[in-house]
């Protein structure tokens, strides 16, 4: 069975929503402003695309990211990763050409059929709604989560707001940078 890691930038009230600069939100591009970069604390990005055997997107964060990273050469080993994109909307024609190999899925249950598959681990970047769903439907296996120390108030959050019964997560890794940056390694306890 494959490893379903959710990989967030994440400020410390839990908001996800726009960290990169993208248009919309009140505090778009908080990852970047007023923190000092510490080359570093982002270490296991680059790891993620290392280990990585395939990448899972929502619908929304494939169309921003397909526009950019397949250009970019801090993305190029993505490229080479099959992707996924759960859609109940995206037809192949909307698909991008020059990101490599990409499937639509329809549900959930595609989600969980996939990890039955022989590979390595698959990374989620982005995709807010479909972490949430993720999680609701006990398929994330781990979180790696970059913890800005930052409250941001409004915004798509990470973490559902379903009632449902706790889930235990298991502090793996963990380091303190001198931007008050936090890795949390996390693995989801069954």
């Amino acid at each position: 069975m494959r490893t379903l890691i959710s990989s967030a930038f994440i400020s410390l009230d839990g908001v996800v929503d726009s960290p990169g600069g993208e248009p919309g939100y009140r505090n778009s591009g908080w990852t970047f402003k007023d923190i000092e970069f510490v080359p570093e604390a982002f270490e296991i990005k680059g790891r993620e695309q290392e280990e990585a055997g395939a990448m899972l997107l929502g619908r929304t964060s494939y169309q921003a990211f397909s526009q950019v990273w397949p250009d970019m050469a801090d993305f190029a080993r993505y490229k080479t990763l099959p992707k996924y994109v759960v859609s109940t909307t995206l037809t192949d024609d909307d698909l991008v050409p020059n990101w490599g190999e990409t499937t639509i899925l329809r549900s959930l249950d595609e989600v969980a059929a996939l990890k039955e598959t022989e590979g390595g681990p698959i990374i989620v970047h982005g995709s807010a709604a479909l972490n949430r769903a993720l999680s609701d439907a006990g398929l994330i296996d781990r979180y790696h989560l970059l913890v800005f120390p930052l409250l941001l108030g409004a915004g798509k959050r990470l973490f559902s707001t379903t009632d449902k019964d706790a889930q235990k997560l298991k502090l793996v890794e963990h380091e303190v940078y001198s931007n008050g940056l936090q890795k949390q390694v996390l693995d989801v306890v069954r």
